[in-house]
């Protein structure tokens, strides 16, 4: 794996609760597979966590840069891993790892990605390469926020919706306030009939928080997706 040195250029506040980290390749080019993540540290630390790639091959070769949506930590921090998180630190990137991506071959009619809080980042990487290839799947993604303000990439993801190239399905689980008129509950079977149109060939991708993993690869499973078809990727908090 490459070990790079580079600095942050941006940071944006793009939910209440994350962060979007992009972060200048310096010329260094990072082969990477979609859905993939990276090890990141400040400079000089030994110890380094994995974070998802949320930008897509095609994004980091146009840009040179690279893309890590970092949930916020309970004090405000984005954590150790980052320093003191602002433009200019230097961040020691490891990478790429992970076995959580497309397959090469996929011959599957639909592809659904579910995601949880920021698990939308591997997601996104997917959905983007996949609309770069105009790959032949139709595309749909069942996101889950505790809010309708946390939604990551909504706008990015709400055009690409108006423009026909994916079915978006948005349910909050801690949203009570009037001005939400979508769905609401953490996502169960209900949701996932709404968005499964034909289970036995439909390539899944689920990536968030454990239960909602753990529930959702359960329920896909009752509703007739092969095993082999329900890729995963979960976190413990």
């Amino acid at each position: 794996m490459a070990l790079l040195t580079v600095p942050v250029v941006d940071l944006d506040a793009v939910t209440p609760r994350s962060r979007l980290i992009t972060l200048d390749l310096r010329n260094d080019p990072l082969v990477f597979q979609p859905g993939q993540a990276v090890m990141v540290g400040a400079h000089g630390q030994s110890d380094r966590r994995p974070y998802s790639i949320a930008s897509s091959p095609e994004q980091a070769v146009g840009t040179g840069r690279l893309e890590l949506l970092v949930a916020v930590e309970p004090d405000g921090s984005l954590g150790a891993n980052f320093g003191h998180a602002a433009r200019g630190t230097t961040l020691d990137v490891e990478g790429p790892m992970g076995t959580f991506t497309l397959p090469a071959d996929a011959d599957a009619a639909w592809v659904l990605f579910v995601a949880g809080g920021t698990g939308i980042a591997p997601l996104r990487s997917m959905l983007d390469h996949l609309l770069r290839r105009r790959a032949a799947h139709r595309i749909s993604l069942l996101y889950s926020a505790r809010r309708a303000d946390e939604f990551a990439f909504i706008r990015e993801l709400e055009a690409h919706a108006a423009a026909g190239v994916l079915e978006l399905h948005q349910t909050v689980t801690r949203d009570e306030s009037a001005s939400w008129i979508g769905r609401r509950g953490r996502i169960g079977r209900a949701h996932f009939e709404a968005v499964l149109h034909e289970p036995a060939s439909t390539l899944c991708f689920v990536c968030g928080p454990d239960p909602l993993v753990d529930e959702s690869a359960a329920t896909l499973a009752a509703l007739g997706v092969p095993g082999a078809q329900i890729r995963t990727e979960s976190w413990g908090r």
